[in-house]
């Protein structure tokens, strides 16, 4: 299950498009549907990515696979798989926050955002300074 560049950017885009869409559709009050359908290509895409992750950590099950060789990468791996769960929590939060099923602060809802946004500056923090190839 390999994509090369082309087809992750268009698949990319094409989603995003369809976002974009959608949202601009519901924020002019064009349409009126639920804020859950208006992230559904969001979640899609990102159901697409979690399999594709999921069948690569997967791969290190299979005989023949020297655990020295990739440590560094599974823990890349998991990190992937977190930030895709957290990114999932904000979506569901902030649906569920736009639709009203909910009296959750706002403030509450971008938690999962600010875990995932401290994930990712640690991470860039710990590939610029630590990490010399």
């Amino acid at each position: 299950m390999r994509m090369s560049l082309a087809q992750r950017v268009l698949l990319t885009w094409l989603f995003t498009l369809l976002f974009l869409i959608m949202l601009v559709l519901k924020l002019d009050e064009k349409a009126s549907w639920n804020w859950f359908l208006i992230f559904i290509p969001i979640w899609i895409f990102d159901t697409i990515l979690l399999v594709m992750l999921i069948v690569k950590m997967a791969g290190r099950c299979k005989s023949g696979f020297d655990p020295r060789h990739g440590s560094h990468n599974i823990k890349k791996k998991a990190w992937y798989l977190i930030a895709m769960l957290l990114k999932l929590a904000f979506c569901l939060a902030l649906c569920a926050k736009l639709e009203q099923f909910t009296t959750m602060k706002l403030s509450y809802v971008f938690i999962p955002l600010w875990a995932l946004l401290a994930g990712a500056l640690t991470e860039l923090g710990y590939n610029v300074f630590f990490v010399r190839d």
